[in-house]
């Protein structure tokens, strides 16, 4: 009897044999039955400031209980959480036991406003990341999805029942980078996002700058006027700066100077939020009003500095609303 099972939630469609397991190492074929091997058995937990994501229009200055599993359906070179997102959850050190209620308990024990997925790719730990971001909502907490966004339509559309807000990797606007890098396709992101844009998540759109591999102007000038097209000019553009990780480390980190322009681009391409990530000072961390220039939130790293928007989430000298989830 031929008991090889079809993985249908990401565009690799992995055909498993009995006993084998897919692309992502955790989701396996067992006795003619696909199962993840990592559901409620996550190797990452932290409780993280929700702009760590990086999520900036979001619940500002509160506290994300985040976890992440074994496993990823990419294989980015550059990864810098490989030890686990590279490895099957047998080959794990650590394994934290929290089922759905578990972990909602141990957010709210810790005065979490909200739970994330995050890490390696919730994608593939989606069955427990879809039950413990329904238990959440019962329990009056939000749930943020940080993804690199490869994974179908049908799922992801009904993850997003369940989902608040989104930080999603947009790697590269080349599909050639994402074969040589991640071993994805490009297309399937793109239409991940907008996907998730039109279920209503808050969607946020992360962007590494490497030296030489995807730190063309003209590509990211295509990029962004792709998300202004395609998602609106007012989602949030974070450019990242990279350092030598994993089997990456031949190339420097990213000037500063590269992300200066970078955002520069994306700006005059008509987005309204552009960040710079990475760069601890930085002033393109901070939060301005798009029609008049004033500082809203001010962050160093990680923390929230300064917060001047109205209660009502709006510019405290010209009252034009900010986009974003403010409480």
């Amino acid at each position: 009897m031929n008991r090889e099972v079809t993985c249908e939630l990401c565009p690799r469609q992995c055909v498993i044999p009995e006993g084998g397991a897919g692309d992502c190492r955790i989701r396996v074929n067992l006795d003619g039955k696909l199962r993840a091997t990592t559901y409620g058995r996550p190797s990452s937990v932290h409780i993280d400031p929700v702009e760590k994501k990086p999520l900036y229009h979001f619940l500002p200055a509160s506290l994300a209980f985040s976890i992440g599993t074994a496993g990823c359906n990419l294989h980015c070179l550059n990864c810098q959480n490989w030890q686990l997102s590279q490895r099957d959850g047998s080959e794990m050190e650590r394994i934290y036991p929290l089922d759905p209620p578990e972990l909602v308990a141990a957010a709210r024990r810790n005065e979490c406003r909200s739970l994330a997925y995050t890490y390696s790719d919730p994608v593939v730990f989606y069955e427990y990341t879809h039950d413990s971001a329904a238990a959440a909502h019962e329990a009056g907490l939000r749930n943020l999805l940080i993804t690199a966004g490869y994974i179908n339509e049908r799922p992801l559309r009904a993850l997003c029942r369940v989902l608040d807000a989104s930080n999603t990797d947009l790697k590269a606007f080349d599909d050639g980078f994402y074969r040589r890098v991640t071993t994805a396709t490009l297309r399937p992101v793109l239409d991940s996002l907008v996907t998730l844009r039109e279920e209503g998540v808050w969607l946020e759109v992360t962007n590494l700058v490497i030296p030489t591999l995807n730190d063309d102007l003209a590509m990211i000038r295509a990029m962004a006027k792709w998300i202004r097209d395609a998602l609106g000019p007012d989602t949030p553009l974070h450019f990242s700066r990279f350092y030598p990780m994993y089997r990456m480390r031949n190339l420097p980190p990213t000037p500063a100077d590269t992300l200066d322009r970078a955002r520069q681009e994306a700006l005059d391409a008509g987005l309204h939020y552009v960040y710079v990530g990475n760069v601890p000072g930085h002033p393109g961390a901070n939060t301005y009003c798009p029609r008049d220039g004033t500082l809203l939130i001010a962050r160093t790293g990680f923390v929230v500095t300064g917060y001047y928007l109205t209660p009502e989430g709006r510019c405290p000298k010209c009252n034009d609303p900010i986009p974003g989830v403010w409480q």
